[in-house]
């Protein structure tokens, strides 16, 4: 998947100095995840549904 034109959102958490936060990118269908610091390196790509289900535990 071609992520060049993904519109990246910092987490609300990043600092000034960037932390170790991550950017996601919504996609048609998909969340693309990656860290703010490499923004080169790395992404992962899950369904809407499967990241739906990661935030509903985590704010378990």
């Amino acid at each position: 998947m071609d992520l060049t034109n993904a519109a990246w959102r910092k987490s609300s958490y990043t600092t000034a100095n960037g932390g170790e936060c991550v950017e996601l990118a919504s996609l048609p269908g998909t969340v693309a995840v990656r860290d703010s610091k490499d923004p080169d390196g790395p992404k992962l790509l899950v369904t809407r549904h499967a990241f739906a289900a990661l935030i509903s535990e985590l704010k378990r």
